[in-house]
């Protein structure tokens, strides 16, 4: 059974049957990547925590209230962009969504200096990529993450962000464009 398909029907057995089993398996389904997503647009690790239960809990409320839902993932993260707005305009409205995230290695210790340097590298890697998308327009950093990061569709992007899905294939193609100067200007600045 395809993942979409997946979706509905555990929806329909939440809707008609209030199904909490349902609801867990589509919480254990995308929590993690809820999760990252939300954390790459605030301050800590515990104010993400919340913010993802938040995330989960109006998600829950919407689906017993409404029953046009075409997307499971869409609704949530179009909840998660929202109720990160909200965040920020109710607890810090002088603090833009620009911020630095914290980062922490859940990877383990390597005891094979290869396998050291292999992850050093990834690391510094992405941490490159992250530091120059917080360069970037919120919109062209949440496309990006969203396709890149949370292996969304341009359509579920498009109902997420409100947009068309040109819009969404155009925007991604800038935000790409805009990714690759300000690493090449780094690379070159740092040379």
């Amino acid at each position: 059974m395809s993942s979409q398909l997946r979706d509905k029907y555990l929806l329909y057995q939440i809707q008609t049957k209030r199904d909490a089993n349902a609801y867990a398996e589509l919480y254990d389904r995308y929590v993690a990547g809820l999760f990252r997503f939300i954390s790459f647009k605030v301050n800590s690790k515990e104010e993400a925590q919340d913010l993802t239960s938040e995330v989960f809990l109006r998600a829950w409320h919407y689906v017993l209230e409404s029953r046009d839902i075409t997307s499971f993932s869409s609704l949530i993260y179009r909840i998660a962009r929202n109720i990160v707005i909200d965040h920020y305009r109710a607890r810090r409205p002088h603090i833009s969504l620009d911020e630095e995230i914290e980062s922490g290695n859940d990877e383990g210790h390597p005891t094979d200096l290869g396998e050291q340097i292999e992850l050093l590298e990834t690391h510094l890697e992405a941490n490159t990529v992250i530091e120059a998308m917080k360069l970037m327009k919120e919109e062209y950093r949440d496309v990006l993450m969203l396709r890149h990061v949370e292996g969304l569709s341009v359509g579920e992007i498009a109902d997420i962000v409100g947009k068309t899905q040109v819009h969404v294939r155009v925007t991604m193609h800038r935000a790409l464009k805009t990714l690759r100067t300000i690493l090449e200007k780094q690379k070159h600045d740092n040379d």
